[in-house]
């Protein structure tokens, strides 16, 4: 588990905007028994999947939570996910159901030879490699209405923020354990 001081700098690199909303983009196949918090911390939530889902799939899929600064969900997501490839955050004006829209839109992609596969780009290690390699209308397709995403570097002292860029995404990183100096 992240030392306080780590946690406390991520609270802040999350809710310190108050203009934006903070969101967690979870991915069930990572987070050990997501539905059933979700289910007894009842976060404000929407599963990225449609329809009624077997328990298996509802398992593993990857839900959108809105995120409050004060809430047992979002510590426990901040205590216990952090470090673990957990999911993504993304802050935006958006309510929730226009995120869940727009998150769907790349859930599924086609692959060079025309295959469809799932884009697991809610899982950090996926979108801290992608976001760099984006080109302008790649990256507006990804952010769409997200201002920023954050997520955790392969050193979890360290987060990192992607904002669109002029050309690419912008990529900074954030010490957390140095209350949010850049690195």
């Amino acid at each position: 588990m992240p030392d306080e001081a780590l946690i406390r700098s991520l609270r802040d690199q999350i809710f310190g905007d108050s203009t934006w909303k903070a969101y967690a983009l979870l991915d069930g196949a990572s987070v050990p028994e997501l539905p059933q918090r979700l289910w007894e911390l009842e976060p404000d939530f929407q599963c990225l999947y449609r329809g009624e889902l077997e328990p298996d799939i509802a398992e593993v899929a990857p839900y959108l939570v809105r995120l409050q600064p004060e809430c047992a969900f979002t510590a426990w997501v901040l205590e216990k996910g952090w470090g673990n490839h957990w999911g993504i955050f993304a802050l935006s004006e958006a309510e929730i159901y226009v995120l869940r829209r727009h998150f769907r839109t790349f859930i599924m992609v086609r692959d060079p030879d025309g295959k469809i596969l799932y884009f697991r780009y809610y899982d950090p290690r996926v979108l801290r490699v992608y976001l760099p390699l984006c080109n302008q209308e790649e990256m507006a397709t990804v952010f769409g209405p997200v201002a920023a995403y954050l997520l955790e570097d392969e050193d979890p002292a360290v987060l990192l923020r992607f904002t669109p860029g002029t050309v690419q995404p912008e990529r900074r990183k954030i010490g957390l354990v140095d209350v949010g100096q850049p690195l």
